[in-house]
């Protein structure tokens, strides 16, 4: 594949600083590396965390069709990776067309995915725990954070991740991914047989307690036409792109993209 730019899209919780460590890995490797943020998002992680505001009234059409603009704008179609909301969002792309190759990582599911895990309940329960947090913008203290992100990290660490990366995400896509096997038209629905998708890879990790393997498999076993894989690392968690080891997921995407194939893949030591 002879793509030379990279789409980083990342969750929520988080803002494209999480990528801060790809975008450099990438770039020394010849490629051209965009991390765009969510339409309103565009400050850093401080000014959020002071005003998070421009949070509450984020959605996943105005988020997908964000990035498609800033796709298709592009000279030639890019490889895309998202993390999180972000591989849902590669999934929606990739149905719309755009993108050379796609990388779904610890993928939050669409339409379709019904498997949900009790670590997946009680990594999101501090939003859905409250209806009124469908029009807010909803914070995880150090303690959720840790358990939903970064279990796999010190406290010490945690607490540095937590206060390098952490923002508020919009209560309205959390209930909106509960709520979408309800709904006709969920804007998380994509065409499971679409003959001309762009390849799409899934990468979960063994240890995600917010989007656990299990989820992303159930995800990637739905998918019946085009280049499809998955491969799980078995000791990471949720903040794949910043615990140690993070380069090893990052060259397997990477690679995979340049030169995709279908299955269940084996992920490197």
């Amino acid at each position: 594949m002879s793509a030379d730019t990279i789409v980083l899209i990342h969750g929520l919780w988080i803002t494209p600083r999480s990528w801060e460590h790809w975008v450099e890995h990438y770039k020394m490797r010849g490629f051209n590396v965009l991390a765009p943020a969510y339409p309103g998002l565009e400050v850093e992680v401080e000014a959020l965390n002071a005003d998070p505001t421009p949070i509450e009234s984020l959605t996943i059409e105005s988020i997908a069709h964000h990035y498609e603009r800033i796709i298709r704008d592009l000279k030639a179609p890019p490889i895309l990776m998202g993390h999180s909301f972000g591989g849902a969002l590669v999934q929606i792309l990739l149905d719309r067309g755009v993108g050379a190759a796609g990388v779904a990582i610890d993928s939050a599911p669409v339409k379709g995915v019904l498997r949900v895990p009790w670590s997946q309940v009680k990594s999101t329960w501090p939003v859905l725990k409250n209806p009124a947090n469908r029009h807010r913008a909803v914070p995880f203290t150090l303690e959720q954070f840790r358990y939903a992100f970064a279990n796999n990290l010190s406290e010490e660490n945690a607490l540095a991740a937590y206060r390098r990366y952490h923002i508020a995400a919009p209560g309205r896509i959390v209930f909106d991914g509960v709520t979408q096997n309800f709904s006709a038209y969920a804007p998380t629905k994509v065409d499971f047989e679409k003959q001309d998708r762009a390849p799409l890879l899934f990468i979960a990790g063994g240890e995600d307690h917010l989007m656990p393997a299990s989820v992303n498999k159930s995800n990637y076993e739905r998918y019946q036409s085009g280049i499809v894989a998955f491969c799980e690392f078995p000791t990471r968690s949720h903040f794949t792109a910043g615990e140690p080891g993070w380069q090893t997921v990052a060259d397997f995407a990477l690679d995979w993209s340049l030169s995709p194939v279908a299955g269940v893949l084996s992920a490197r030591a």
